[in-house]
């Protein structure tokens, strides 16, 4: 599936400030779940990181993070601004993410979203299936705890298993 404009590359640590902004216009601050750039560029240093810019034409409209180790990955990162979304940009980011896994021999993606989370549709409807649960895991701005739920998807040539 790809969106019309919509343009996938590489991103790496110069493109921190990039996803920095993304972040800070993609993700609710009661949340918490922006990373800072310190956050960001040491995750970035680990091997078996990727980030992968969806751009706009010029204009920076989503990323994706993840990180893979032997036949296993997580998609510790996903978003998309508010102004380029409904547009399939983040369902162009994770079938480019689900293409590379199979090219890459990965198996299984993961990935962790609070569980008042309105994304968790989005990713059911991508293949993922709840797998875990960690209880308080998220506390938001006003004190209240939020569960973590885990999902998964298992990879095979790019489709779900």
């Amino acid at each position: 599936m790809a969106s019309i404009g919509i343009s996938l590359r590489p991103g790496d640590a110069r493109d921190a400030g990039v996803v920095e902004q993304l972040m800070a216009a993609a993700f609710a601050p009661q949340w918490g779940e922006a990373w800072t750039r310190a956050q960001l560029l040491g995750v970035m240093a680990l091997p078996g990181i990727k980030l992968l810019i969806a751009e706009a034409g010029d204009d920076p409209a989503g990323f994706a993070l993840t990180r893979s180790v032997l036949d296993e990955a997580e998609l510790l990162l996903l978003g998309v601004a508010p102004d380029h979304r409904r547009h399939g940009i983040g369902s162009v980011l994770v079938e480019a993410v689900v293409a590379d896994c199979a090219a890459h021999g990965v198996e299984t993606l993961h990935l962790e979203v609070r569980s008042n989370n309105p994304a968790i549709q989005f990713y059911v409807t991508h293949g993922f299936a709840k797998c875990g649960e960690r209880r308080n895991y998220y506390k938001g701005a006003d004190g209240q705890h939020y569960d973590a739920h885990t999902y998964t998807r298992s990879i095979a040539a790019g489709t779900i298993a």
